[in-house]
């Protein structure tokens, strides 16, 4: 992976890291729980997301 590349990574890690708090302001802060079950689904679709794109990265340091 080029020096670019692994900047593309952290920065696309780093707008996930913001989805997720901002999915956890959103939780925090609604009562519906139907729409709280949605941004909690959402969320953890961010995380895995963000876990599978440090797991890539750390699999290129490893290269």
């Amino acid at each position: 992976m080029t020096e670019k590349e692994l900047l593309y990574y952290e920065d696309a890690v780093g707008h996930e890291k913001n989805t997720i708090d901002i999915c956890r302001f959103i939780i925090d802060a609604i009562t519906d729980d139907e729409l709280a079950n949605f941004m909690e689904k959402q969320m953890k679709k961010h995380e895995e997301i963000k876990e599978q794109l440090i797991c890539r990265m750390e699999e290129a340091a490893n290269e």
